[in-house]
């Protein structure tokens, strides 16, 4: 019923910018309440939390590897998630995920707690030296 779509990956090269974006639709589910967060995985590498944002966008939070680079941000009113990716590096190289809170209101992006969501299918980031 609840499905996320993330797009705008794709092959850049090194330094150059993207943005990825996501979509959250479902009957009765209420985007402005949920906790988002971006992930991503790389072949061999653990999956990694790239960033993550309350419910009303006041608070962003993000991995040591890409602060300063990447900018999470939100618009509720068209259900959509946003990452802002700028000086992009071959180690950023990887699957992006989108997810969201199943459960209304949580504190997941400082409580450290990363269950409980729905995922989309990944959307791609190649950066080339």
């Amino acid at each position: 019923q609840v499905q996320v779509v993330e797009f705008g990956g794709g092959l850049v090269q090194a330094g150059a910018s993207l943005r990825l974006s996501c979509t959250v639709s479902g009957l009765n589910f209420n985007f402005g309440t949920r906790v988002m967060k971006w992930f991503r995985q790389a072949p061999g590498k653990e999956r990694q939390r790239v960033a993550c944002i309350n419910p009303s966008g006041t608070s962003t939070y993000y991995g040591d590897s890409v602060k300063g680079r990447f900018t999470i941000s939100r618009d509720n009113a068209k259900n959509a998630l946003y990452l802002q990716m700028n000086g992009l590096e071959p180690e950023d190289t990887a699957m992006y995920y989108c997810a969201a809170d199943r459960i209304a209101d949580t504190d997941s992006c400082t409580s450290g707690r990363d269950d409980y969501m729905y995922w989309g299918q990944g959307t791609q980031v190649t950066v080339s030296s």
